[in-house]
């Protein structure tokens, strides 16, 4: 959703912004080149994709700056260069490719690959980071490995791939990409061709918990309004309906509606209008765009500009 995620941003009228989850810099350059005056600051935790985005973007001399941090550092990176505001702020949540497509990264699996040629059970966005995916299901009880697949992975067979995995570890350890892949498929008893790889769920949850995705998105939408100048943007992309349901929260908040428990008599949330909220429905990629890049279908883009 390049077209739509520009059209939010107001990448035409120019400034500084912030690609708060750099990858390979795809949107950065193309916000680039939306305006000779616009410059950009890249953010990412990984650092490998870091410096294939500073030798992408070299070209844009210093309208570019690349910086190895955490999004959710953000408030702390802008305060100490000095910044105070920002005309636009883009976060796309998902995966990189680089990450994907980068075997040994533990991200992804080929179904039917060889044990031999399986990449290890990673998934670190940072390669810095201590825990890796094979720590949490080597070391995980069949309880809490239950409950990381449910409430990360919304797998219905959450109990059952915890069961198969205590029993497989005990014989060896699970280490590899495959290992895990196959077992969760023989788990559910899935075979053949599938339009989605049965352990994908058991994949997601595993990466959520080892990259901490979910912690300080609410925060992290208020450090951005708080950086932007007035008419600024904010435009988040999500791809699991697990942040995209903290993002739409955290959004409804910020345009000053009340989050309270329906239950609750009165509000004591404190929201006040910050933002206007410009996609009253979340945008969701074309067809084409999906046939193009199968990927982006679960994409959701939601975005909001500052009062």
């Amino acid at each position: 959703m390049l077209a739509e995620t520009l059209a939010h941003l107001e990448a035409i009228r120019g400034g500084l912004f912030i690609d708060a989850t750099l990858g390979l810099g795809g949107h950065t350059e193309a916000i680039l080149r939306a305006s000779p005056r616009n410059r950009v600051i890249g953010l990412d935790r990984d650092a490998e994709a870091l410096e294939l985005a500073r030798t992408r973007l070299a070209e844009f001399g210093d309208r570019f700056e690349a910086v190895h941090t955490d999004y959710r550092q953000i408030k702390h990176q802008l305060i100490e260069k000095g910044i105070e505001a920002v005309a636009g702020i883009l976060a796309d949540l998902g995966v990189s490719s680089f990450q994907f497509d980068t075997l040994e990264r533990g991200f992804s699996f080929r179904p039917g690959e060889s044990a031999s040629s399986a990449a290890p059970l990673d998934m670190r966005m940072d390669r810095t980071d201590r825990v890796t995916a094979a720590d949490l299901v080597n070391h995980l009880s069949e309880g809490e490995l239950a409950d990381v697949i449910w409430e990360y992975g919304e797998e219905r067979a959450a109990r059952r791939i915890a069961r198969s995995i205590v029993r497989e570890r005990a014989r060896e350890p699970i280490t590899t990409t495959a290992q895990l892949a196959d077992l969760v498929a023989r788990t559910v008893h899935q075979t053949g061709h599938w339009r989605i790889h049965p352990a994908t769920r058991t994949f997601q949850a595993l990466r959520i918990v080892v990259n901490s995705e979910l912690e300080g998105l609410e925060g992290f939408v208020a450090h951005a309004v708080d950086l932007l100048e007035p008419d600024g943007r904010l435009v988040i992309i999500t791809f699991h309906s697990l942040e995209d349901r903290i993002i739409k929260r955290a959004f409804k908040f910020q345009s000053g509606q009340c989050v309270c428990p329906p239950h609750q008599p009165d509000c004591r949330c404190g929201a006040q209008a910050r933002v206007e909220i410009l996609t009253r429905k979340v945008l969701q990629p074309s067809a084409d765009e999906v046939t193009q890049n199968p990927r982006a279908r679960s994409a959701k883009l939601r975005a909001c500009r500052k009062l």
